[in-house]
């Protein structure tokens, strides 16, 4: 019976355990294309859907966008450039940073926006119980 070199993780786990094992992803370094190859042939066992899922999870966080945005160049696991980072990549990073961005900050102003709503709705309730008070017969 064979059994994987590495028991199941979840792609967050397995995430964390590249960003202990490999610098180019706890700087958050563009990361070259192909990257998912090397990793499976060094690490055998490793499976190839909660790897592809580790990865997005990190290409497409906040810092690695940011980090994609300003980028030159693409490294490998041992952190040595490889390639120029495409001025379509580096565009779609700042694009999808902006939207983002964007987004929450309407869900911030909605928050707000709730917020004052309740509160509003708060000190109502609390005039409308001291004009009670003071109108009602005792």
């Amino acid at each position: 019976m064979n059994t994987p070199a590495h028991p199941a993780q979840s792609p967050r786990a397995l995430l964390k355990s590249l960003q202990a094992q490999y610098p180019v992803f706890r700087d958050c370094l563009p990361l070259a294309i192909g990257i998912d190859k090397t990793l499976l042939a060094r690490t055998p066992g490793l499976e190839k859907k909660v790897l592809r899922i580790a990865l997005s999870l990190h290409t497409h966080s906040t810092r690695y966008l940011r980090a994609m945005a300003k980028a030159t160049q693409r490294f490998d696991l041992d952190g040595n450039a490889v390639a120029e980072v495409a001025t379509e990549h580096r565009e779609h990073a700042a694009t999808l940073l902006r939207e983002r961005l964007k987004q929450q900050a309407e869900a911030r102003r909605a928050e707000q926006k709730a917020a004052q709503a309740a509160k509003a709705e708060r000190l109502r309730q609390e005039k409308l119980r001291q004009l009670a008070e003071k109108f009602s017969r005792k």
